[in-house]
């Protein structure tokens, strides 16, 4: 059998389990059909956050954000560039804090932007303020030993 990872959907919260080889050419959710895995950012609802952090087996970097944050919209870009350049191995994802301030709080988020690394359900680290692509993209490489060669 073929080596597979549990990704979540961020549209409809259904666990799909993708074979590894094709996280590159673009699975999509075997009940809605939304994309899994890719270079485009995933928008979270609280109900996706928690059950991916909790579940993804692919590592999972969640931009935590709110539309006042003048910082939060400059980064927003650099973002998205940085998981174009991380590439399939790894989701990148947003959640509007101002939207779902439960889960900030209950991940005792003091200031944003914020970005949090998980895999397999556990927080790996955490890095804060407004940052380039190239810093997001280095981050993610130093905290994920798979994607450092």
């Amino acid at each position: 059998m073929q080596d597979a990872v549990k990704l979540v959907c961020a549209q409809c919260g259904q666990t799909n389990r993708v074979p590894s080889a094709r996280l590159s050419a673009g699975p999509k959710c075997g009940v809605c059909g939304a994309p899994l895995a890719g270079a485009k950012v995933m928008e979270l609802d609280a109900r996706a956050h928690d059950k991916a952090t909790r579940g993804d087996e692919l590592p999972l970097i969640v931009d935590y954000w709110a539309p006042w944050c003048g910082p939060c919209r400059m980064m927003a870009p650099e973002f998205a560039k940085a998981a174009q350049a991380v590439g399939p191995g790894v989701r990148f994802a947003k959640i509007n804090t101002e939207d779902f301030p439960a889960v900030s709080q209950g991940l005792a988020i003091r200031g944003i932007p914020l970005l949090i690394l998980w895999h397999r359900g556990r927080e790996v680290a955490r890095l804060s303020g407004a940052r380039p692509a190239s810093d997001i993209a280095a981050f993610v490489r130093q905290n994920v030993p798979q994607l450092a060669g």
